[in-house]
């Protein structure tokens, strides 16, 4: 088959990322994908591999959703979902990326980072938090720091961002506010970035143009539809590491000690939990 039909063929059959999914097809998906990972973790704790993923992406663009797929079946001990909150005063005297090498995996740990040291090229950059200086340092910097301390150093690295657009940031935003279950989610630097979408446009262009390199590309997810967004990226994580299915053995379920005399049934002490439901 030619180079022509063949990305002809596969234009066709390449879903809208845009289109809807039922419920029931997402969460069909989520659960096969969801065993993989499984299989993922396994092999990594055999292995002993070390595996850092980076969620970037505008405001409300579903990183943390994202995440909470991939770990909701997962152990917490093999995979670490990390969401800094702003640095301290001490930390912001370290060197720039400092606190979050100190988040890096060891062996057989998968580590998720809810934003990541990108932070300087992003919110840092637009809200005027660095200097002109320590911005351009950074995007130097950076390709560098990934090649040599993680990539050359046997880490094997991804990074995703994910992106929406205007309209949809802000029909999220206008959710966010009408349901009490997200109000956690609102703050004034949340909602800046609506106001200065082009602001962040192009400082994001800038960053992903700086440092998408061949060790250490940027993986573009189109996030306007949530579940395929969540779909293709978890989709595209598993195949871009060559794991493999290890076989364990499965522990089998011994038989019960015999119960002793005059052993009375649950426990003795204790207050019981009112049965509300």
């Amino acid at each position: 088959m030619s180079k022509a039909r063949q990305k002809k063929d596969e234009a066709v059959e390449a879903p809208d990322a845009s289109g809807k999914i039922s419920r029931k097809k997402f969460e069909e998906e989520l659960a096969k994908l969801q065993v993989e990972l499984t299989r993922l973790q396994t092999w990594v704790k055999n292995k002993g591999a070390r595996i850092v993923v980076v969620f970037e992406g505008r405001d409300t663009a579903g990183k943390g959703g994202a995440i909470s797929r991939i770990t909701a079946r997962t152990s917490p001990r093999v995979f670490r979902h990390v969401a800094l909150p702003a640095p301290s005063d001490r930390e912001k005297t370290q060197v720039f990326i400092q606190r979050y090498i100190a988040q890096f995996p060891a062996a057989g740990e998968i580590v998720l980072f809810d934003r990541s040291w990108y932070n300087r090229a992003g919110v840092e950059r637009v809200m005027g938090f660095c200097t002109d200086e320590e911005y351009e340092r950074f995007l130097t910097m950076v390709p560098v720091v990934e090649r040599e301390m993680i990539v050359n150093n046997g880490i094997i690295l991804r990074k995703y961002f994910l992106d929406v657009s205007q309209d949809e940031q802000r029909r999220r935003f206008e959710a966010r506010i009408k349901d009490p279950l997200k109000h956690w989610k609102l703050s004034p630097m949340d909602t800046e970035s609506v106001r200065r979408w082009w602001d962040y446009t192009l400082a994001y262009r800038r960053m992903i143009e700086a440092t998408h390199m061949s060790w250490a590309p940027w993986h573009i997810v189109p996030a306007d539809n949530k579940r395929r967004a969540r779909l293709n990226l978890i989709r595209h994580l598993l195949d871009s590491i060559p794991y493999r299915k290890v076989d364990i053995e499965l522990p089998k379920i011994p038989k019960a000690q015999p119960r002793p005399k005059n052993a009375a049934d649950g426990l003795t002490a204790g207050l019981l939990v009112p049965s509300k439901y």
